[in-house]
């Protein structure tokens, strides 16, 4: 009886004890869940634990060194790759590896491929020159492309932050749902919107913080965004009919590109034209025509 009496005791102690613990941990996670999304406010400021290294950067990364750089240099291609999205230091060091690993991938294709055998010194000069230069043709391709998504996606965040503010939000609360709203549908608006929020949510004031917006992305139209925000501030006009005239101007802007491009095409068509198009049209209409001909002569010369 006793040694039973033991037993549940025994068992029910350790059944409390994990409860406990259980709970405690849980209550833990929840709050440690709170702080931390009240320290991200809604997912803006990422996770808190750091990413792992990738694979490749393990691989690139004792290639960093390769290529010399100063500091005026790695200033300027950091800015770039902020332009193209890419903000970690890492991105830099993989950028400078990738400068040395390239025209080394591209000799040793050359070599494999046996292309060197024509002219050796030609060959793989010619493959360091563009290995060297197609991080820098790769990068410059990544700016323009996410400039030109900026550009397409800054009418509709305009919209989005009209409604907000003509709902009740400040300028600040109204930029951070924007953000939120577009995340899936417009990640690159909704990327620069959210470092927007933070600078501003930092201490930095707000004309500043979309000067800085202008300058990280490099759009005419963000820096016309930009000062027609400041002078709005400065002079305190309605906020919501300056951003809301700002996006009709937009969207007349980009039909008028449209139409631009449109009558473009006739002129762009004329080599195509030329070059392919007229050629096939003599070999079809004259080919049958001079086959005829150069029988006939044949008969008449033999």
């Amino acid at each position: 009886m006793q040694l039973a009496l033991i037993a549940f005791l025994a068992a029910f102690l350790l059944m409390s004890s994990i409860g406990v613990l259980l709970f405690y941990r849980q209550t833990t996670l929840r709050r440690l869940s709170q702080v931390v999304s009240r320290a991200s406010d809604a997912g803006l400021l990422g996770r808190v634990v750091p990413a792992p290294t990738s694979l490749f950067e393990r691989i690139v990364k004792p290639f960093e060194k390769v290529v010399p750089r100063s500091q005026t240099e790695a200033s300027t291609v950091q800015k770039r790759l902020a332009r193209a999205g890419y903000r970690k230091q890492s991105y830099l060091d993989m950028f400078y590896s990738s400068k040395a690993l390239v025209p080394a991938a591209l000799c040793v294709i050359a070599t494999v491929t046996q292309v060197y055998v024509y002219s050796p010194f030609f060959v793989y000069a010619v493959a360091a020159g563009l290995g060297f230069l197609a991080p820098d043709f790769w990068l410059g391709h990544r700016i323009s492309v996410r400039q030109m998504k900026l550009r397409l996606g800054l009418p509709e965040a305009l919209d989005l932050i009209v409604v907000c503010v003509e709902a009740g939000l400040s300028m600040d609360k109204a930029t951070m749902r924007t953000a939120q709203e577009l995340t899936i549908s417009q990640p690159e608006i909704a990327d620069e919107l959210n470092l927007v929020y933070l600078e501003q949510r930092a201490g930095c004031p707000r004309a500043e913080a979309w000067k800085h917006f202008a300058e990280r992305t490099d759009v005419d139209t963000i820096r016309t965004l930009a000062s027609i925000l400041i002078q709005a501030d400065k002079f305190g006009t309605s906020i919501g009919k300056t951003l809301r005239t700002h996006s009709e101007t937009l969207r007349t802007r980009r039909r008028q590109d449209a139409e631009e491009q449109a009558a473009k095409t006739t002129v762009k068509l004329i080599f195509p034209l030329v070059l392919f198009i007229f050629p096939s049209l003599f070999v079809v209409v004259l080919g049958p025509s001079i086959i005829i001909m150069a029988e006939g002569f044949a008969k008449y010369l033999s």
